[in-house]
């Protein structure tokens, strides 16, 4: 039985995708799988109910490598073909490589979507931080944003001379408001996040990041800010690869409502994952 977490409020975009998922996730073997837009609402606690219980849960949200919607003061899809979201077994992000073609990242490419790596720069001056929301900071972390932000800032005060250039997700009123990340990202000695996606941004703008273990960049970033001066650079063949993995866990809504999402993600996770 699919069993999709219906949100109050009529504007989330989960009203869209919910009717996608039902219609192509095509095998379930009769069992209850579960599926969550984001951690609002009551989605913390019925995810760690499928945890305690052992039941099937899928989580899904805005896609690594997409294009952007409208976020205030309601999300729009400006382009249904070029907007994708990721669907991530047991997790919020993925961070398990499977065997992928390039065939999605390619797709991307043509259609104009940055998701080709250029290698990596040798420069940079300062740190970006950048946390996660708030939400997502107090569930990986178990702590408040602001204090994760002060935490890693006296942790890097402690082993490095570099400034700390701090950026917070751009919401309507504060100060990184109509901001491109990429300009704080241009002179960046490293990207530092816990689990937000600014860390992608960095590597697809030649900028080595640390993440927490759990981040879908991962498998490509540090995750010891002790090596702050020593950021782990990967060779091209295995960032390549990541990208490959990225782009096989995110989909348009039309592409989940035709069961290409069930059909790719069922490859993905067939050895257990």
């Amino acid at each position: 039985m699919i069993h999709t977490q219906k949100m109050a409020w009529d504007k989330c975009l989960s009203h869209q995708i919910w009717p996608a998922i039902e219609k192509g996730w095509k095998e379930h073997d009769g069992k209850t799988v579960r599926f969550f837009w984001g951690l609002a609402a009551n989605n913390r606690v019925g995810i760690q109910q499928c945890i305690d219980w052992g039941i099937e849960w899928w989580f899904i949200d805005t896609g690594y490598l997409s294009s952007q919607i409208t976020r205030y003061p309601v999300p729009v899809i400006k382009d249904y073909d070029k907007t994708y979201f990721r669907i991530i077994k047991g997790g919020i992000h993925t961070n398990k490589f499977r065997t992928t073609t390039s065939d999605r990242r390619i797709k991307l490419i043509k259609q104009g979507i940055d998701a080709e790596f250029k290698g990596w720069k040798d420069n940079g001056k300062h740190i970006l931080l950048c946390p996660s929301s708030i939400t997502v900071t107090d569930y990986i972390n178990g702590i408040s944003q602001v204090e994760w932000q002060k935490q890693t800032t006296k942790k890097l005060e402690e082993i490095t001379k570099r400034p700390v250039l701090f950026r917070n997700k751009p919401r309507p009123g504060n100060q990184w408001w109509e901001t491109n990340i990429k300009d704080d990202i241009e002179n960046a000695w490293c990207v530092i996040t816990n689990m937000s996606l600014a860390a992608i941004d960095g590597v697809l703008n030649m900028t080595p990041a640390f993440t927490h273990q759990k981040h879908v960049a991962s498998l490509i970033t540090g995750q010891k800010i002790e090596e702050v001066e020593r950021p782990y650079k990967p060779e091209r063949e295995k960032v390549e690869e990541w990208l490959n993995m990225v782009a096989n866990h995110q989909f348009t809504i039309q592409e989940i409502e035709d069961g290409l999402a069930f059909d790719t993600l069922k490859v993905q996770y067939q050895k257990g994952g």
